[in-house]
């Protein structure tokens, strides 16, 4: 059998194990988390080797570039192998601003408290 030319896009995300169930791909391109070469795409877009795909997983950008079409489900090295990732190493944790956190349930901040979290937001940002 050939090697595939192209793919859905969701069926590969699925297949390279980017996502853990193809529904969960599927609802990333609708609600236009996942981009080839720059453009949203529908779930049933065609991927091709060479092609960009950026796809937003848990808060975090994802970008790999398609090296072989997949559309079932293989294993981990395998899923290694059809894809380059081009994702940037995640900010180190000193860099990541800490949000304050508040008691559930403590209601809406004195103008005290929005002032102290204003200054705890101006010194994460310097």
């Amino acid at each position: 059998m050939p090697p595939l030319t192209s793919a859905r896009v969701d069926a590969w995300l699925w297949a390279v194990r980017l996502f853990k169930t193809r529904s969960a791909a599927n609802a990333a391109c609708r609600a236009g988390h996942v981009r080839v070469n720059g453009e949203r795409v529908k779930a049933a877009q065609a991927v091709r080797p060479g092609d960009e795909v950026r796809a937003r997983i848990a808060g975090f950008e994802r970008i790999v570039v398609v090296k072989t079409c997949l559309v079932k489900r293989v294993g981990a090295p395998a899923a290694a192998e059809a894809l380059t990732d081009l994702t940037p190493p995640p900010p180190p944790r000193e860099e990541v601003a800490a949000v304050p956190v508040r008691d559930r349930g403590a209601g809406r901040p004195t103008k005290r408290d929005r002032r102290e979290i204003e200054r705890l937001r101006d010194r994460a940002e310097s």
